[in-house]
């Protein structure tokens, strides 16, 4: 639903003699009976001076782009813009040229948008939806299409948005589309840019292997080297008898897409399900008859960072995901190898230092055995994944990292001064911590205070 207020200014703007539609990927989403919240209002007919002083009949107005003709309402959940037509700038100069153009008229207006389903718009009076470009047919069709070929290139990054795009809404690209794209040079893009449309890919795609693999096919994996090493590496066939990495990669990001909760936790499980064998280009080999990759989850924390580095990923963000990297081999093997209740516990402290929890190394390891074709992992099993989250439950590790229960205070208590002989002591109590699961800090500093070479100097 359409809040009342921008219904009434959009019949204010009609009785000035100009018209509002909702534009862009709102209509397109209202179509796809989405609800959407990204309401661009886009106003015909009328001076910028004119709509601005219309919309502050409604409330306190923000410019957030004058020079763009852009405004908000103070407590409203909309953009109002004038029609415009934006041009690539001259040599020397990044960015667009924008001219506001209130009587270009819709047709004109619209086809400065990337694709045909973004290029609809709503009558906010009447609640007619204008279609110039034939957006509604190739929505209806799942299909891709440039609406001005002839201006697509002026902004490199509808060639990712064409790709999260096609994730989100199962979508596949015309022919056109697919040879633009391949023309389009992402370097000059800044990094938080590429990120956020890497974040719509895979957070909120249907099926995120569709739009890596438009990636692929345009050539703009290029730009992504980590990704584009992926492409051929082969796979020792009875463990990953799908294909190359590249394959087994976009069978995990979807199978990551199915495990995700709608919680904080979401961006990470992705994030690292596609970068969880980059380290396989560097490490696979034969051995004896058979290809393994001996040590890619740790090489491969490294080329996450690199990753997400050039794109200026938040540092949290690529700490969590370096981490799942690292680990994600873990589940299965702490099963198999019957791992200790000590050895969660210091495996919980190790990801939780970089916010991360068993139970999410568990999804991305549970992504990584679901996304082949081996018999288990098309019968959606992952034995070894049911019982790593069982035992990590039964030691109280996985959801939170073991909490320190002996204490600097504890140490003050028992008479001895603060100084560096604290750490040898809070270091051993951790370990007694997770060897015995005890829950006493007493009875942990007795046991620590036994070894004398943990004991403090009586004159510290």
């Amino acid at each position: 639903m359409i809040d009342q207020t921008i219904q009434e200014i959009a019949r204010a703007v009609l009785a000035e003699g100009g018209r509002a539609f909702a534009v862009g990927g709102y209509v397109r989403d209202r179509l796809l009976g989405i609800d959407s919240k990204d309401l661009d209002v886009e106003v015909h007919g009328l001076s910028l001076a004119r709509v601005e002083e219309i919309i502050a009949r409604f409330g306190d107005v923000i410019a957030v782009g004058r020079a763009f003709g852009v405004f908000r309402v103070k407590g409203l959940d909309a953009d109002f813009s004038l029609p415009r037509t934006d041009s690539k700038a001259g040599p020397g100069h990044r960015g667009f040229d924008v001219a506001v153009e209130p009587h270009i008229g819709l047709e004109a207006a619209s086809r400065r948008r990337d694709l045909t389903i973004n290029s609809m718009a709503l009558d906010l009076v009447t609640g007619e939806i204008l279609d110039p470009h034939g957006g509604r047919a190739d929505l209806e069709a799942r299909l891709l299409r440039a609406t001005d070929p002839a201006s697509f290139a002026e902004d490199p990054l509808r060639g990712l948005r064409a790709a999260q795009l096609a994730a989100r809404f199962l979508m596949r690209p015309d022919a056109d589309l697919l040879r633009l794209c391949s023309a389009l040079d992402l370097a000059e893009l800044p990094g938080e840019r590429l990120l956020e449309e890497f974040r719509k890919l895979l957070v909120l795609g249907a099926r995120p292997s569709l739009g890596l693999e438009l990636l692929r096919q345009t050539g703009l994996l290029r730009f992504f080297p980590e990704l584009l090493a992926l492409v051929g590496v082969l796979q020792e066939p009875d463990w990953h008898p799908e294909g190359d990495v590249w394959t087994h990669t976009l069978m995990v990001v979807d199978q990551a897409a199915r495990l995700r909760d709608g919680g904080p936790d979401d961006e990470a499980l992705l994030f690292a399900a596609l970068c969880h064998d980059l380290g396989k280009p560097e490490t696979t080999a034969a051995d004896q008859g058979r290809l393994r990759s001996l040590g890619h989850d740790v090489r491969g924390a490294p080329l996450a960072e690199s990753f997400l580095g050039r794109m200026l990923a938040p540092r949290e963000l690529v700490r969590r995901v370096a981490a799942l990297v690292t680990h994600h081999l873990a589940p299965a093997f702490f099963v198999r190898d019957d791992a200790s209740a000590r050895a969660y516990r210091r495996l919980a402290r190790r990801l939780g230092e970089a916010g991360v929890t068993l139970e999410l190394l568990e999804r991305v390891a549970r992504a990584d055995h679901l996304g082949r074709t081996t018999v288990d992992a098309t019968a959606l099993l992952f034995t070894e994944g049911d019982e790593f989250l069982r035992r990590a439950r039964e030691f109280l590790v996985a959801a939170q990292a073991p909490r320190d229960l002996v204490l600097g205070r504890h140490l003050i208590a028992r008479g001895l001064a603060p100084g560096p002989g604290f750490g040898p002591i809070l270091r051993r109590c951790r370990e007694i911590q997770d060897e015995t699961g005890w829950d006493d800090p007493e009875r942990i500093l007795d046991r620590a205070l036994e070894s004398p070479e943990d004991a403090p100097d009586p004159g510290a």
